[in-house]
């Protein structure tokens, strides 16, 4: 198999180089890492070396070249079939698919103002009620996958699969900020942190020393 790397964004800031990262991890295949620090005088010119549109995260697997973190993470999927980064069944893997879809394509405002900082714990954070309305669709899918899917397993199908990996940004948001979850949203919570992967990660993010104002 050719060789695999990802170019990644600061561990500490980087939500969506997360997502692809943590799939791969997952996924058990071997993997090059290149970190490139954001907001960085030379960060754009480094990106271009690597990225088309000169953001993270950015796959390559021999000659092909692949940017979006969902994109990268159905690839992922397609490549360790084994692992089951989608769940085997039709209609389990089209609310996967949903779930992701819609991680992926929404929560502005959350993003906004919430934005990740694995290093910091802000308590009291005020919330504006745009952002509480998109905690609160955050922590209804959660629920709704662990309820009806999570069977056999500790994440929101179960077993680990992509969903988690586009929701694992927001686990470390929900802790930095101190939002209140449900206990059905904390022991999912608590089952995402706990993963070796995502210790690993949050390792490293500690000890970066890059400081981004306003990520």
């Amino acid at each position: 198999m050719a060789p695999f790397t990802l170019i990644i964004g600061n561990k500490n800031y980087s939500s969506w180089s997360l997502r692809a990262w943590l799939t791969l991890k997952q996924s058990g295949i071997p993997f090059e890492e290149i970190r490139i620090p954001l907001d960085q005088p030379n960060t754009r010119s480094q990106l271009l070396q690597h990225s088309p549109s000169g953001l993270v995260p950015v796959l390559k697997h021999g000659s092909l070249t692949l940017w979006e973190s969902l994109a990268i993470c159905e690839y992922i999927a397609e490549q360790a079939p084994d692992r089951l980064l989608y769940p085997a069944g039709m209609e389990e893997r089209a609310v996967a698919r949903s779930v992701s879809a819609e991680m992926h394509a929404g929560f502005a405002a959350l993003r906004q103002y919430l934005p990740m900082d694995c290093r910091s714990r802000i308590s009291k954070h005020p919330i504006p009620d745009n952002v509480q309305a998109e905690i609160d669709r955050v922590l209804e899918l959660w629920r709704m996958c662990r309820q009806e899917f999570g069977e056999g397993g500790e994440f929101l199908f179960g077993q680990f699969s992509i969903p988690d990996a586009m929701f694992a940004p927001v686990v470390t948001r929900f802790i930095t900020y101190d939002v209140a979850m449900d206990d059905v949203s904390q022991a999912y919570a608590a089952s995402i942190l706990s993963l070796p992967a995502m210790q690993e990660w949050l390792t490293a993010a500690a000890a970066e020393v890059e400081v981004i104002d306003d990520p």
